[in-house]
C-alpha cells in the first residue's frame, strides 16, 4: 500500500481527498495534517465521510515526512509554499493543489500571487500541468503542481487546438461560471444564501489568475506561441461544478466534423477527458451536472461561421476533476499505477 497523507484535511478538496483516498485499493490514509481543526476527525469535518479508522488533524511538521509516501496539500497558497519549503526534501513525493507553484516565472507569479513567498530553488523542480498533457512527467516526479479548477477546464478545452492542431490561438476569450464550492469555505457576505441564491454574481469580469496560468503553460509547452488569453468569471447558485466557454477568433474556414475528429484523435485513451456532441443527451452538453461527483471532463467544439470563431466547451466538478481526483489521478501516475485507480466512479445525475 502506498501511504497518503492530507494537509488541509477540514476544508472541501481536503475532504474529496479524504473521500476518495479511503476509496481507493492502492492508498493507505496514514497523516492527516492542518492548523484549524487539530484533534478531530474527518467524520466530524465532513457530514458525509464515515471513515473506518480514528485518524485526527495534527500539526505539520519534519516528521510528517516519515509517515507517508505521498502528501498531498490541500492548503492555500501561502501555506503550501510554506509546507514545501519544509518538506520538499523530504517526502518521496508532495501534490500540491494550491497556486504556489503553477507559475514558474517569478514576475508573472509575484503579480498573481503577490502574499506567496515560495523558497526560490522550488519553483523549477515542481512539474506542472493537467495528467492528460503531462502524464509522462509524472512518473517519479517528488514535486507535482496541479492547475486550478477554472484552468483545468479551459487548458483541457483548448490543447487539441493549439497542441493537437499546432494552431497559434491568439486571442481568446473565456467566459466561466463556477458553484459556490469553488470559493472554499471562507465566509463572506457574498456567499450568504440570501444572496447567493439564484445569482450569477460577476465577481472577476476582468483578469484572473487562472487565466494567467493557462497561457503561461501553453507557451512553455509550445516553445515560440503566445496565447493572450482574457477571462470572466461568474458565481452561480450551484454548489459544485463549473463550465467554461472559451472563443477563439479565426480568420480561416474551420470544418466542423474535422473539428469534432481533432479532438477524438487527441484524447483517444485518455479516460477521463469525454468529447461531446452538444446534443447527444437529454440535455445539452456539456453540463456539469452531467459530470458531477466523478473525475470526467466534458468538452465540446464547435464551428460559429457567422462569428467566426471556435467555440470550446468544458464541463467538470471543481472538488473532482479540478481539485482532489485530479490529485489522485497525478498520484496514480506517479507510482505506476493505471491513472483511473480508485476514480473510476460515474456521475451522480440529477443532483
Amino acid at each position: 500500500m502506498i501511504r497518503a497523507g492530507v494537509v488541509g484535511a477540514s476544508g472541501l478538496a481536503g475532504g474529496e481527498l479524504v473521500r476518495l483516498i479511503t476509496q481507493h485499493p492502492d492508498l493507505e490514509l496514514t497523516f492527516l495534517g492542518g492548523s484549524s481543526s487539530i484533534g478531530r476527525r474527518p467524520s466530524e469535518l465532513h457530514p458525509g465521510l464515515r471513515v473506518g479508522h480514528q485518524l485526527t488533524v495534527r500539526p505539520v511538521t519534519e516528521r510528517a515526512a516519515d509517515e507517508v509516501d505521498v502528501l498531498f496539500l490541500a492548503t492555500p497558497a501561502p501555506v503550501s509554499a510554506e509546507l514545501a519549503a519544509l518538506l520538499a526534501d523530504r517526502v518521496p513525493a508532495l501534490v500540491d493543489l494550491s497556486g504556489a507553484f503553477r507559475i514558474r516565472t517569478p514576475e508573472l507569479h509575484d503579480r498573481w500571487y503577490p502574499k506567496v513567498r515560495r523558497r526560490p530553488d522550488l519553483a523549477g523542480r515542481f512539474v506542472h500541468g493537467v495528467p492528460e498533457l503531462i502524464g509522462d512527467r509524472l512518473k517519479d516526479a517528488p514535486l507535482i503542481s496541479l492547475p486550478g479548477c477554472y484552468a483545468t477546464a479551459i487548458t483541457l478545452g483548448l490543447a487539441p487546438l493549439t497542441l493537437g492542431l499546432g494552431l497559434d490561438l491568439g486571442t481568446v476569450v473565456v467566459d466561466g461560471k463556477s458553484g459556490s464550492s469553488g470559493g472554499g469555505l471562507h465566509l463572506r457576505t457574498a456567499d450568504l444564501h440570501p444572496y447567493r441564491s439564484g445569482a450569477i454574481a460577476p465577481y472577476a469580469p476582468t483578469g484572473h489568475r487562472h487565466a494567467a496560468e493557462v497561457a503561461d503553460f501553453l507557451e512553455r509547452t509550445r516553445p515560440g506561441s503566445v496565447t493572450r488569453l482574457s477571462m470572466s468569471a461568474y458565481g452561480v447558485s450551484h454548489v459544485r461544478g463549473l463550465l467554461t466557454s472559451s472563443y477563439v477568433l479565426t480568420d480561416d474556414a474551420v470544418d466542423p466534423r474535422e473539428l469534432a475528429r481533432a479532438y477524438l484523435r487527441f484524447y483517444r485513451g485518455k479516460p477521463f477527458v469525454r468529447v461531446r456532441r452538444h446534443e447527444e443527451t437529454l440535455i445539452p452538453v456539456p453540463d456539469p451536472q452531467a459530470v458531477l461527483g466523478s473525475n470526467y471532463a466534458d468538452v465540446a467544439a464547435l464551428y460559429d461561421e457567422d462569428g467566426g470563431r471556435i467555440v470550446v466547451l468544458a464541463a467538470l466538478d471543481n472538488l473532482v476533476k479540478g481539485a482532489a481526483g485530479q490529485a489522485v489521478q497525478a498520484a496514480n501516475l506517479r507510482f505506476g499505477l493505471p491513472e483511473e485507480t480508485g476514480l473510476t466512479q460515474q456521475p451522480v445525475v440529477p443532483a
